[in-house]
């Protein structure tokens, strides 16, 4: 399976820094860090399962707006969406319903879980509505508690459930799918993904009988009103988050989006200000300086204190 990595804050080994940790937490939620290590121990078992016609992309960032997308996988069976949640506990999932167990009651949950990964693969489609890529089957939804304390009952959830133990299934369930089209197209649309063609340019009006010629004989080509109509729309192919209908922000859907899951279930986006901001610090808030420079300040205790240990108990 080939892994494409989009994750922010991540070198070309894959690593994140301890400052790109601090900066990863203050965007997009300190819960941040640990869904990307369930990420990896997903992705670790798909890629023992999976054969080579399977691409996988990972936190990819749609163009023109701030959603990622946890994990799109694209094999000859279609395109699959995944949010991957470390969360644990007993809950319970029917139709568009999320609730956590408690005491054998459920009580709809703050955060659900199963309408985040529906709009993933929502938002994914009016993406290669935009970008005209077609592909022969709907996008699959799917959500997988990666964490073995996480334990779900479902009843034809929106979303399908997988639970950590049966992971390895359904890797084997995306190889037996029916092939909906060549390998060749597989890689195809991994490209078109990641690398989105410009609008093609509108094509020159036919010239209008008894248009006015200009100096060197041909006919002058003037203003038409089905050019601009064309060229309007072809401005309108650009990706436009407000199609969406939801959005992933935290004001008045605070009920629905977790701090937990900015990044890897959708990530939350952030506001792009159109003239600088006073009171802000190397673009940050005060208050997110003032945490990086506190939890700078600790690591750096944490450093001198195992020097000191060294250096009088050797």
């Amino acid at each position: 399976m080939k892994i494409i990595d989009k994750t922010p804050f991540q070198d070309a080994q894959g690593q994140i820094s301890f400052i790109g940790r601090v900066q990863g937490s203050l965007t997009y939620g300190f819960n941040w860090y640990g869904e990307l290590q369930a990420q990896k121990a997903v992705i670790a078992q798909l890629d023992r399962a999976l054969e080579k016609g399977f691409v996988l992309l990972r936190n990819f960032t749609l163009p023109e707006s701030e959603i990622v997308i946890p994990l799109i996988l694209i094999g000859p069976g279609g395109v699959t969406v995944v949010h991957v949640t470390n969360i644990k506990g007993f809950f319970e999932a029917k139709g568009d319903q999320w609730s956590t167990v408690s005491n054998g009651m459920p009580i709809p949950a703050k955060v659900n879980l199963l309408k985040w990964a529906a709009q993933y693969a929502r938002a994914l489609q009016v993406y290669f509505n935009k970008q005209k890529i077609q592909i022969p089957a709907p996008i699959e939804s799917v959500l997988i508690m990666a964490d073995p304390g996480a334990h779900v009952d479902s009843l034809r959830p929106v979303a399908r459930v997988v639970m950590s133990d049966a992971i390895k299934q359904f890797a084997s369930s995306l190889i037996q799918a029916r092939p909906v089209w060549r390998s060749d197209n597989v890689q195809d649309v991994a490209d078109r993904i990641v690398n989105p063609r410009p609008p093609e340019p509108p094509p020159a009006p036919a010239p209008q009988p008894g248009a006015p010629a200009q100096a060197n004989g041909t006919p002058a080509q003037a203003p038409s009103k089905a050019k601009a109509i064309f060229a309007a729309s072809e401005k309108s192919q650009s990706f436009n988050p407000a199609d969406l209908d939801f959005a992933f922000n935290d004001t008045g859907t605070s009920q629905e989006i977790p701090q937990n899951l900015r990044e890897t279930s959708p990530a939350r986006p952030l506001p792009k200000p159109n003239a600088p901001q006073k009171g802000k610090i190397l673009g940050m808030r005060a208050s997110q300086a003032a945490l990086l420079a506190v939890m700078i300040i600790l690591e750096c205790c944490i450093l001198a204190g195992f020097g000191v240990f060294i250096i009088f108990f050797q």
